[in-house]
């Protein structure tokens, strides 16, 4: 008799902390298990805002899959998912297709443009590590240019963040620990850079207290950040963006980088195979399978599941993210051994902290509200663990941050 198959589309964290989980919970005589992603790699994605800005080699935020996965029992494809056709039970991919009996997709997120002209031509976004090396490159050639030219063009030391948002605050911390450097090295008065953040909602970081959020607007604008909260980014063109409060006319500011961290919405994919979603997220089941489907599992970035306390979607994280992977490898591993006593996922929700620079940030963690060192320390703690959990002791001394501990 065939063994049942496990197909898990993504090797983000929810995918990999499945995979992880499930190459445990299952014999290889239980299950045959694929794991397909687009890369050989997977990348930390908390990380992207640190290799953005020049603060981190790309190569840090990302690891071989093969170091985490054990290879008698996970066969690897790496290809570019296309769809899921679940009538038939199979993966649609670039180069073939896979049959599936039991499906997880983690696929991740993609970027949100909210339909903003010239977004998605003039603007970058920090979305993997290809996009990272290139935002990083891009900075760099600014400044490299700026002080080769005859007739200096400002713009060029102008910068734009679209997004006040978790993504936006980490990389405005980064990318203002790196713009002293470049300014040495590129022979630059610090003064002529210009950094301005963008935020169309009325509060940054909505998640956090107001007094955490305050240091850390603090902190950013005593480094130079312009900061222009309740106005929304109205178009991005070749020369900046103009931006401006609903129904006034829009202001522009002149920039040669954009970077937007507004938003995202679930994977391309996800729309493409004909489920039912909101903006590219599922809303699923309690035990993470899409309504409708008992052999489909949806976690991470595409999952939405509704915080009953605030009756709206938890935000995509990290977290969340490995929780969902922890819960669906035992919903699979029942279904595989003819068990149908499946878990809810309930979400614990340890505490976020968000960086503010290589040794600032803030944070709650186990209800308590923490800033500066103390909270940086935690930052690594925190991203260490994750590391820990997917490949243990030694992927932590390969990858892990040891600074400040």
């Amino acid at each position: 008799m065939r063994k049942p198959r496990v197909v898990i589309l993504g090797a983000g964290y929810g995918g990999l902390m499945t995979v992880t989980r499930l190459q445990k919970l299952l014999g290889t005589n239980d299950a045959e298990i694929i794991l397909i992603n687009k890369n050989k790699y997977h990348y930390e994605t908390t990380w992207l805002h640190e290799a953005s800005a020049g603060t981190l080699h790309h190569d840090r935020v990302r690891y071989d899959i093969k170091n985490v996965i054990n290879p008698a029992k996970v066969e690897f494809i790496q290809a570019t998912i296309e769809k899921v056709n679940p009538e038939e039970k199979k993966v649609i991919l670039a180069n073939g297709e896979v049959e599936y009996d039991y499906l997880v997709i983690s696929l991740g997120s993609d970027s949100e443009t909210f339909g903003i002209k010239g977004l998605d031509k003039y603007a970058f976004a920090i979305t993997n590590v290809n996009a990272a090396r290139q935002i990083r490159e891009h900075i760099e050639y600014q400044f490299a240019t700026y002080n080769a030219e005859v007739e200096k063009d400002e713009k060029r030391l102008s910068i734009v963040v679209g997004g006040a948002g978790f993504t936006g605050i980490e990389f405005l911390g980064e990318l203002t620990n790196r713009i002293p450097e470049l300014c040495e090295e590129y022979d630059i008065d610090p003064k002529k850079v210009r950094i301005t953040c963008i935020e169309a909602s009325p509060m940054v970081l909505p998640q956090f207290d107001r007094d955490l959020v305050n240091y850390a607007i603090a902190l950013l604008e005593s480094k130079g950040v312009e900061f222009h909260i309740g106005n929304s980014v109205q178009e991005v063109t070749s020369e900046g963006v103009f931006f401006g409060k609903k129904g006034e006319e829009p202001q522009e500011i002149k920039a040669g980088t954009v970077i937007w961290s507004a938003g995202v919405r679930g994977n391309s994919v996800i729309d493409k195979s004909g489920f039912e979603t909101m903006r590219g997220r599922v809303k699923v089941n309690d035990d993470l399978r899409i309504p409708g489907y008992e052999d489909i599992f949806v976690i991470g970035d595409c999952s939405l599941i509704i915080n009953e306390e605030i009756n709206r979607p938890y935000p995509p994280t990290a977290q969340i993210a490995m929780q969902h992977g922890e819960v669906c490898a035992r919903n699979v591993a029942k279904l595989v051994q003819g068990k149908n006593n499946l878990e809810n996922f309930v979400f614990d929700d340890k505490g976020t902290v968000c960086s503010l620079g290589e040794d600032d940030a803030i944070g709650v963690v186990f209800g308590k509200k923490i800033k500066g060192t103390k909270a940086s320390v935690m930052k690594k703690v925190i991203d260490n663990r994750a590391l820990f959990m997917v490949g243990g002791p030694s992927l932590v001394m390969k990858k892990g941050k040891f600074k400040l501990l």
